[in-house]
């Protein structure tokens, strides 16, 4: 009875090659022997996405998706369920948590050069889910139905009636009726748990494929593949566990208690993770003094106010998610790592962080001629850095990179 179970998984595993996967992706997959907490924030991209499918599986059950129940049910939740509130406000933290960790993992990519050959495909997954994770937070906003999802979809949704031609048909279209009503929750509550969750884990399963086909990224730029030794592995990388798995564990422990100190005691954020107005039931009849988005949306949304032309704001906005996907054909530098490129490149990345920031800043407040101006400013600077990076990349004096970490 004793050799059952190891028969059992040796039949298994001829047929599913289970252990095989196992070790290539995750036990003996080698990693760069020299990293730094940049590198974390991959790992806690995963935990949140975790966090936030089962979080979002037990408030689909006693949410409702109706015009008249939607915003009742979240009071249902939060009021009746039993740690309903805790639920919610864990899958309302995490949604921020999420594009926290992604911008602080998309900036360390921009930092040492993470979409450089070979690895295009690996930083093309990684934007295709970031666009997946705007669409799927937008969705999710406007499922409470309160006072600030109603008008935060009405001023999203409107921006597709500028395009020529088809712009009517494409915004009742995406709307499901001539105004937002129950059509519209219901459509969008279809998207958000069913369609763009297999969406967005198909993309992260192709993005870790990806990346460890090519091998991972170090501070360095140094290509580990390189130097090999007798068995094929290489000479300045270790085993993914136990090493790296347990410095994971105590960058998880860390982010989950910072994790919980907001779900417990700041779940609002100050009003940038749940605006207050989302706190009272959506009125057709009674606009918000400020219509603003999530913070995570903010720096398109100040980009969008910075165009006075409706249809040119459309396309700014569009313009500075799309310029991302790109980036491994605009950067002509020797050097992958910013610990090694010339002055030029640190300047402008310096630039693009300060700008994105402002950015998200005016995107949460008022507008006024001098935040207008700032906005216009602010956008051209992140636009630059992108589009004048194929000269600045290709004449600015590196240094030599070093062989091996």
């Amino acid at each position: 009875m004793s050799e059952m179970p190891g028969k059992l998984f040796g039949w298994l595993n001829s047929r599913l090659p289970i252990l095989n996967t196992y070790e290539r992706h995750l036990s003996k997959h080698p990693v760069p022997s020299k990293v730094n907490f940049w590198y974390l924030f991959g790992a806690l991209a995963s935990v949140v996405l975790i966090i936030q499918i089962i979080s979002g599986i037990w408030l689909i059950m006693p949410y409702s998706n109706t015009e008249e129940e939607a915003f009742a049910s979240i009071e249902y939740i939060m009021r009746d369920v039993d740690y309903g509130w805790v639920i919610r406000y864990m899958h309302t933290t995490g949604a921020s948590m999420f594009f926290a960790v992604v911008y602080l993992h998309m900036f360390r990519g921009l930092l040492y050069g993470s979409y450089q050959k070979p690895k295009e495909l690996v930083w093309i997954f990684g934007c295709a889910i970031y666009l997946a994770m705007m669409a799927e937070g937008f969705l999710g906003y406007v499922l409470p139905y309160g006072q600030m999802s109603y008008w935060g979809a009405q001023v999203i949704i409107s921006l597709f009636g500028a395009i020529p031609y088809i712009g009517d048909s494409l915004e009742l279209w995406v709307r499901g009726d001539y105004y937002i009503s129950g059509i519209t929750v219901s459509r969008f509550f279809a998207l958000h748990v069913v369609a763009l969750p297999l969406v967005l884990i198909a993309l992260v399963f192709l993005h870790l494929v990806a990346l460890h086909e090519v091998g991972a990224g170090n501070p360095e730029g140094v290509d580990i593949e390189e130097f090999l030794d007798d068995d094929g592995i290489p000479l300045d990388s270790v085993p993914f566990f136990p090493y790296k798995v347990l410095n994971a564990f105590v960058a998880i422990g860390v982010f989950m208690t910072v994790f919980a100190i907001i779900m417990f005691f700041f779940p609002e954020g100050g009003g940038y993770f749940i605006e207050m107005a989302n706190f009272e039931e959506a009125n057709p009849l009674v606009t918000p003094e400020h219509i603003a988005p999530v913070w995570y949306y903010s720096p398109y949304y100040a980009m969008l106010r910075a165009v006075p032309d409706k249809l040119g704001g459309l396309i700014i906005m569009g313009s500075a998610v799309a310029i991302l996907f790109v980036v491994p054909w605009l950067d002509n530098s020797k050097a992958a790592s910013i610990r090694y490129k010339g002055i030029y490149s640190k300047i402008a990345l310096a630039f693009f962080a300060i700008s994105f920031l402002t950015l998200g800043y005016l995107g949460t407040v008022g507008v006024t001629e001098v935040r207008k101006t700032m906005s216009v400013i602010c956008t051209f600077i992140y636009f630059a850095f992108f589009l004048l990076m194929p000269i600045y990349t290709k004449f600015e004096q590196t240094k030599e990179v070093p062989k091996r970490l």
